[in-house]
């Protein structure tokens, strides 16, 4: 089986293209292979695969092994591999994936290679129950939730997975590996939650840290970088379109007022090609 390893500012992922349907034992090889020590390392193992929706669907499988709804980092990796490889034959595509339905996608290239990836994220979910939380608010802004006796401020959408976002003083320090785990997990989250914790420093510009559900901390997170910005525009700190920046990179993330949907603009890159002997 061959493979490619891609990132998207960091956020790194081994890329499987060819098979008919998503292997009865992915999540076993998730596990395996995204292993940093004793496989090739990765934050996920992704599954290019056949789609009467769209032109590909997307199937991504944790490093711990459950899999994922949405990545918006693993979607521009996709893109690139399905572009750079021929297999689409406009700059233009479609990816299913299992949490957001059928994405757009825009490429912008150079010499038949993919640069930059436009992804049409679709409308954000703000009612509580359906992100989900045990919160029946619809948005649910700035609500209190207690962590093992700090309490925080958080903002919870969903982008086709759910995710919560905590403003602090300085993200770019703050004690992602104590705290991050622990949101994840908190009992106010019925499925876990992906934990971004940001701080704002102008109206077009935001610093996220992002502890990724199944995955833990991560370089960087696209479906993340959308809430952060649908999140600060919520509560009044970002106008609609900002960059994000993250420990991998930035991302330019624009929540269009027409028709409601989150457009996300970033890089993708390839890493290395080679056979897996499993």
């Amino acid at each position: 089986m061959k493979f490619t390893k891609m990132h998207g500012l960091g956020n790194d992922f081994i890329i499987v293209s060819g098979e008919a349907s998503l292997p009865s034992n992915a999540a076993q090889m998730a596990i395996k292979l995204c292993d940093r020590n004793f496989g090739i390392g990765a934050d996920g193992l992704v599954f290019i695969l056949p789609s009467i929706n769209a032109s590909y669907q997307m199937r991504i499988i944790n490093s711990d092994g459950s899999e994922a709804e949405q990545c918006g980092n693993a979607i521009r990796c996709v893109a690139k591999y399905i572009y750079d490889h021929k297999m689409v034959e406009s700059e233009e595509l479609t990816i299913e994936t299992i949490g957001a339905g059928v994405q757009k996608v825009n490429v912008t290239a150079a010499n038949g290679v993919a640069k930059l990836v436009q992804v049409d994220m679709g409308a954000p979910i703000l009612e509580g129950l359906q992100i989900p939380t045990t919160i029946d608010s619809n948005p649910v802004i700035h609500e209190q939730i207690e962590v093992a006796g700090r309490a925080f401020h958080m903002t919870a959408l969903s982008m086709g997975n759910p995710h919560c976002v905590i403003y602090v003083e300085d993200a770019i320090n703050f004690e992602l590996a104590t705290w991050g785990p622990l949101v994840e997990t908190h009992p106010v989250f019925p499925k876990k939650v992906n934990a971004e914790f940001a701080t704002v420093r102008s109206r077009d510009y935001v610093d996220m840290r992002v502890w990724e559900r199944g995955a833990g901390p991560t370089l960087a997170c696209g479906t993340g970088a959308c809430a952060t910005l649908v999140a600060s525009v919520l509560n009044g700190f970002t106008d609609r379109i900002a960059t994000v920046a993250l420990k991998g990179g930035e991302l330019l993330i624009q929540w269009n007022e027409e028709d409601n949907h989150v457009y996300m603009t970033g890089p993708a890159e390839i890493v290395y090609t080679g056979n897996l002997s499993l």
